[in-house]
């Protein structure tokens, strides 16, 4: 009986993000020994995959699902699968599990089984980030539940993310800042670090489009939100750290020079605004920082023990997800679709920023 299926996936083209294209090949479901094949069932698209193929070449984001075409790459996406075939003792067909995917009817992983899922051992994934090659096991995970799955898959990725930005913020005692100066305050992953920042006395002020205003005036966290063209008008005399989470090099340098030797730390967070390779500089002041959870988790695993990462994450996100539940579409308004042909609308939307902030979107595979 051949087990010879076909597999549709999506490509996007590495220079020129908001271009997909959607191909379907010959998949053979037998798994070689120590592989397990899944089948996505459903993820989030957010500004958050637009980052990854930004920086996809610099932090090695295509390399997870190489395609083995120059120009189009695998834009990996966070969500859940089911195993359909499994040569791996301890990984059962029907299992399902949560993790970094390509937008494809299947993925096939080398697996090595983990206490509370599995890792990828591929070995082109050998150098790779840790986090992207973990897969927790749903039914082992203590902070899964199958109510939550649309909120797990939009929101853990940017809760990370956020939640070690924040951490590595208090870690350095905001190097003396006095103000945080955050842009693109209308994502996610921005006003999520505020939610891990809500303890700790620190001014803080969102740049966003005045189209965004209302919506970053509303969410409760920023101290006060400014137009970006009303910059200028903040007092450059107190010490500010700036968190970059548009990569808009115009509005750094405008930030640099206003605040001069005032500014304490630069850091690029994200990249909401520029779908270019990221670069880390600035026309004046402190040279730009890159933040990377991995580093930070890498840190925090050291200090705090085995376990101790997962903890606070997991027990920070579920908060985070009674939160958004509580403000009803207030912070998230989930919106669902279904397909390949959606799902490539969706990344060119996010690509020209043509989607509300307050939406959430989640994709079905057929």
């Amino acid at each position: 009986m051949s087990n010879i299926v076909t597999q549709t996936h999506l490509l996007t083209r590495k220079k020129a993000l908001e271009q997909s294209r959607i191909e379907s090949v010959e998949f053979d479901l037998t798994p070689a020994p120590g592989e397990v094949i899944l089948k996505p069932d459903h993820f989030a698209l957010t500004t958050n995959n637009i980052t990854y193929a930004a920086f996809g070449d610099s932090m090695r984001y295509w390399d997870f699902y190489p395609t083995g075409e120059a120009d189009w790459g695998h834009m990996p996406v966070w969500g859940f699968a089911n195993v359909v075939a499994s040569a791996v003792e301890g990984i059962e067909v029907g299992a399902r599990y949560y993790g970094y995917y390509p937008i494809a009817s299947y993925a096939r992983i080398k697996a090595g089984v983990t206490p509370r899922g599995f890792r990828a051992l591929d070995e082109h994934r050998a150098e790779l980030p840790t986090p992207y090659n973990q897969y927790p096991l749903c039914s082992a995970d203590p902070y899964y539940s199958p109510e939550h799955e649309d909120l797990q898959a939009l929101l853990k990725p940017l809760y990370l993310t956020s939640a070690m930005l924040a951490d590595f913020l208090v870690d350095n005692q905001f190097f003396g800042a006095r103000r945080l100066v955050i842009s693109s305050a209308s994502s996610k992953t921005a006003y999520c670090t505020l939610f891990c920042l809500e303890d700790h006395a620190i001014e803080r002020i969102g740049l966003t489009s005045r189209g965004n205003m209302a919506f970053v005036e509303q969410l409760g966290c920023y101290s006060s939100a400014l137009a970006y063209q009303d910059l200028e008008q903040l007092d450059a005399s107190v010490p500010t750290l700036y968190v970059d989470f548009s990569s808009d090099l115009t509005l750094r340098d405008r930030v640099h020079a206003h605040f001069g030797n005032q500014l304490v730390y630069s850091c690029v967070a994200g990249s909401a605004q520029n779908t270019e390779e990221a670069e880390y500089k600035a026309a004046s002041g402190p040279e730009p920082k890159m933040f990377f959870a991995p580093i930070q988790m890498r840190k925090r695993n050291v200090d705090w023990g085995s376990g101790g990462v997962s903890r606070y994450v997991g027990e920070g996100m579920v908060k985070f997800y009674k939160r958004v539940e509580a403000s009803g579409n207030q912070l998230v308004e989930v919106v669902h679709s279904e397909g390949f042909e959606p799902a490539a609308r969706i990344i060119a939307d996010l690509v020209h920023g043509r989607l509300s902030p307050q939406q959430g979107q989640i994709v079905r595979l057929r």
